[in-house]
């Protein structure tokens, strides 16, 4: 008897540090997917669809290519995205003739959609080359933030701009941030004779938020008069 009371105690503690080393790794798994962003970090590959060759994907480390990125994250937006990249790409390629040094690009995250995003994405890849515009697929959906980031970690410009998908806003407020931008970067940088004349935009951390508030006191004034 008092042998089998020995097992069945052996076995207890044994549950015990079984349940115990179970609860500790679900906690570290948990910390570690919480504050460390690597699970997600799958690095991007770009395709041109017309050549069906790779394209070397940058980092936001990288020096900059393009003077500004449009980075437009996308969840099953088929019906709503060809019209924001439509209007997106008109105002993008009438600047550039209008500014000759003017560069742009459009990235479009497609966050795990399920409609026929990826179709509409890669139409515009094809129609304005891979050069301006490009496509990332982050195979699952990781939500808006996630994408948004993604995108901005994998772009080329020196401004890097985030626009939705449903065109609910002009892209030619853009300028607004721009405007903004700039004025912060020349007073970083400064007009005195002995400040490094290689900085650029890109090199000064600098953050620019646009409000659609004034949108909604439209909208609730042209219901109340109409």
């Amino acid at each position: 008897m008092e042998f089998l009371w020995t097992i069945f105690e052996y076995l207890v503690v044994v549950g015990l540090v079984l349940v115990l080393g179970l609860g500790a790794a679900i906690v570290f798994e948990a910390f570690s997917r919480r504050f460390n962003h690597a699970h997600a970090e799958g690095h991007p590959i770009f395709e041109d669809p017309n050549s069906l060759k790779q394209v070397p994907c940058p980092y936001i480390f990288d020096p900059a290519e393009k003077y500004i990125s449009l980075i437009i994250p996308a969840f099953n937006e088929e019906h709503r995205l060809p019209g924001a990249l439509d209007e997106t790409l008109n105002y993008l390629q009438q600047r550039a003739v209008k500014e000759k040094s003017f560069s742009y690009e459009v990235v479009i995250v497609d966050d795990g959609s399920a409609d026929g995003t990826k179709r509409v994405a890669f139409d515009f890849v094809r129609k304005y080359t891979v050069e301006n515009v490009r496509v990332i697929l982050l195979g699952r959906n990781h939500g808006k933030g996630e994408a948004i980031r993604k995108g901005m970690l994998h772009s080329r410009g020196e401004l890097l701009l985030m626009l939705d998908a449903d065109g609910a806003t002009k892209v030619d407020d853009l300028e607004k941030l721009e405007k903004e931008i700039l004025e912060v970067a020349k007073r970083e940088l400064g007009d005195s004779p002995d400040h490094d004349s290689s900085l650029r935009i890109s090199d000064i951390p600098i953050a620019a938020f646009g409000s659609r508030a004034h949108l909604e006191e439209r909208a609730l004034a042209a219901v109340k008069y109409c």
